[in-house]
């Protein structure tokens, strides 16, 4: 029996780590399907507070994960498949077979990447379809590629495929773009030199191949059909949230955990069950709102344990 179990290992869950550990709760982590989470998959983070160097995503979460483990936090590989969720003990069942008790819950299972759904797309999915460029960009060196969507992941990955690629088309919906001013300003003078060329006010119709690999996509211009032959096709139109388990148990808006059901900001509908980290953040989605929602939600875990009136 656990004092808490955190589900996922991502900035949200490794800081719940963190300070759940602190608070002496000896906590397991499972790692999850992705260890790591999305953010392993960015090559470069220029916006967490004091990392001025512009660190890796996978370097960030190895130096929380050795913070975690530095304090005693337990690891245990593997996916959460079921779970029976009460207002005492919660049981968890693991892809492996094993069945872990727990007396609080913190859910930091993130999300995962959202897809385009068009005609075609499926079948290359992993022959010319990926939704992330630093897993692999590698395979697509000196090749032509497109990048669908209009936010800050979609200007990271479009960056980083300029570095590694002959060119890189930015394929986007609208005229505007949501990501920050500071990546759209690098893309637009990449624009400038050829190397990166805007598409926009497009939707992709459709991913067309020759049954081995993708060839080429359909671009709906305003209307009209028109053809762009590549050699890869990156999506990066957001992520759903990763909560599939927890649907018949937990109030879910649009699939994201509500929280503030209860006491302590990250409280779900169930007492004793936190949701931290983009599992429960439809909003912000960045790798420090996760670790600060870990933290809430470890401390949440703890005043459950330590204070009666948490669990009135």
């Amino acid at each position: 029996m656990y004092k808490t179990v955190i589900l996922g290992s991502g900035p949200a869950g490794l800081t719940a780590g963190i300070y759940a550990a602190r608070a002496g709760l000896k906590p397991l982590l499972i790692k999850g399907l992705e260890a790591g989470g999305q953010l392993t998959q960015t090559p470069e983070i220029g916006n967490w507070p004091g990392a001025f160097d512009n660190p890796s995503g996978y370097d960030l979460i190895d130096k929380l994960t050795l913070h975690a483990q530095n304090l005693g936090v337990e690891f245990k590989e593997g996916e959460a498949v079921s779970c029976n969720l009460t207002d005492g003990i919660k049981t968890l069942t693991l892809d492996d077979g094993s069945v872990i008790e727990t007396k609080t819950l913190i859910i930091a299972t993130g999300a995962r990447a959202r897809y385009l759904e068009v005609k075609g797309e499926e079948n290359y999915k992993g022959r010319g379809v990926s939704a992330c460029a630093t897993c692999d960009g590698f395979f697509f060196r000196g090749k032509t590629v497109a990048v669908v969507g209009g936010g800050s992941a979609a200007f990271t990955e479009a960056l980083y495929l300029a570095s590694i690629c002959k060119k890189v088309y930015l394929i986007h919906r609208r005229e505007g773009f949501r990501a920050e001013a500071i990546l759209v300003d690098k893309l637009k003078a990449l624009s400038t030199e050829g190397k990166v060329e805007f598409i926009l006010n497009a939707k992709v119709k459709e991913v067309k191949g020759d049954e081995n690999k993708l060839t080429s996509i359909v671009l709906d211009l305003k209307g009209q059909d028109s053809e762009l032959a590549l050699d890869g096709l990156f999506v990066a139109v957001g992520h759903v949230p990763a909560t599939s388990i927890f649907k018949e148990s937990l109030s879910l808006d649009e699939g994201y955990i509500k929280v503030g059901l209860g006491k302590g900001a990250t409280s779900t509908n169930i007492k004793g069950v936190y949701a931290c980290g983009d599992c429960a953040d439809k909003v912000y989605r960045q790798a420090i709102t996760s670790a600060g929602t870990g933290c809430m939600a470890a401390l949440d875990a703890e005043h459950y344990l330590l204070d009666s009136t948490f669990r009135e």
